[in-house]
């Protein structure tokens, strides 16, 4: 029977089980760069199976959360070298996650000159954490050119070379929860009336442009996305077309020939669920590993491994006070509760200290 503990090829990598570390925004990468308190952090997770890491930007203009880290300079390259050396020296294996904010930042938590950068000028509901000016709105973006467009898939690209020279196994897309590839995909967010815009063939087409690029690349075999369909952060919105178009976007990164496709579900955080129609519709389309994710315990986990509706489920949370989250799955051990305090702060407390 399939178990958590089964082990997986994924790609060229062979995990020894099918636990993977969720992406999980943790706010230490001080001036952008990632630091000895990240390499920390991650090398005592490394049991997991697979190690995503949290969001990532390819750009200046992604940076859109205050103290988020990025792939895109020399100095970042380096701070993650630390990171993935930490991880391969305990035995682990991760993949970066590659996520443009767009419209969903503020100004004054992007670097001088960048520009915050969106498929149409419309603003992201809400407020935005800054940590010069506290919390304030989001500002209405810059809506992207042609030209925008094209530099923004170059970016990627870029990104992704920069992940293997960092020391990366691999790198996840984040087109989910609202974020750039996202934007492009959903009409709360996209109203362009070009060939980005409109029919579901146009509102895939950077998520697959996209892929094609970083598959392009570094290979297929090292690249995968994750995506929300009928997800609602950041003021996304379901519509009539959304199943046929997520259906069409998991045929076209199967025909890419992605590694694999991650499942967001946070019905267990109270966003509206994600039914088990349009997941096992999903699973059919994408011929690559595909990645369960939302408030699994160990139990569940087995079940759907064992019905063969994933291939691998992915903790988020649980991690977060348990570094030996993997050991405790499969002794049965307590699980320490998290302190939501520490989620976001710069410090070691709630993230290497407990």
């Amino acid at each position: 029977m399939t178990t958590l503990f089964t082990p997986l090829n994924l790609g060229p990598l062979m995990l020894p089980n099918r636990i993977v570390m969720a992406p999980m925004t943790r706010s230490r990468a001080l001036g952008n760069v990632p630091n000895d308190l990240m390499a920390k952090y991650y090398g005592l997770r490394a049991e997991a199976g697979l190690i995503i890491t949290e969001g990532t930007s390819p750009s200046p203009n992604g940076l859109g959360y205050a103290r988020i880290p990025g792939i895109y300079s020399e100095a970042q390259i380096a701070g993650w070298r630390k990171v993935t050396d930490a991880v391969h020296a305990a035995g682990g294996r991760i993949f970066v996650q590659i996520m443009h904010t767009g419209r969903v930042g503020h100004p004054a938590n992007l670097p001088a000159g960048a520009r915050l950068v969106a498929p149409s000028a419309l603003a992201a509901p809400g407020e935005m954490w800054t940590d010069s000016q506290g919390m304030q709105s989001h500002p209405v973006p810059a809506e992207m050119t042609e030209a925008d467009i094209e530099a923004a898939i170059g970016e990627y690209a870029t990104a992704c070379r920069n992940a293997i020279a960092a020391g990366f196994d691999g790198v996840e897309l984040h087109g989910a929860n609202g974020y750039l590839i996202d934007q492009f995909l959903n009409t709360a967010s996209n109203r362009r009336t070009d060939r980005w815009g409109g029919s579901i063939e146009n509102r895939i087409r950077f998520a697959v442009e996209v892929a094609r690029a970083a598959a392009a690349a570094i290979g297929p075999e090292r690249v995968g996305m994750r995506i929300s369909p009928h997800g609602v952060f950041n003021g996304m919105a379901s519509d009539a077309e959304m199943d046929a178009l997520y259906l069409r976007l998991a045929e076209a990164l199967s025909d890419i020939g992605l590694v694999y496709l991650h499942i967001v579900d946070h019905s267990s955080m109270g966003a509206p669920p994600v039914s088990a129609e349009i997941k096992a519709r999903l699973r059919t389309a994408f011929k690559g590993r595909y990645i369960l994710s939302g408030g699994y315990d160990a139990a569940r986990a087995h079940a759907d491994l064992a019905a063969g509706k994933g291939d691998l489920v992915a903790f988020g949370r649980p991690f977060i006070a348990n570094p030996d989250l993997v050991h405790k799955l499969r002794t049965g051990g307590a699980l320490t509760p998290a302190d939501p305090a520490t989620f976001y702060t710069p410090d070691a407390q709630g993230y290497t200290e407990f």
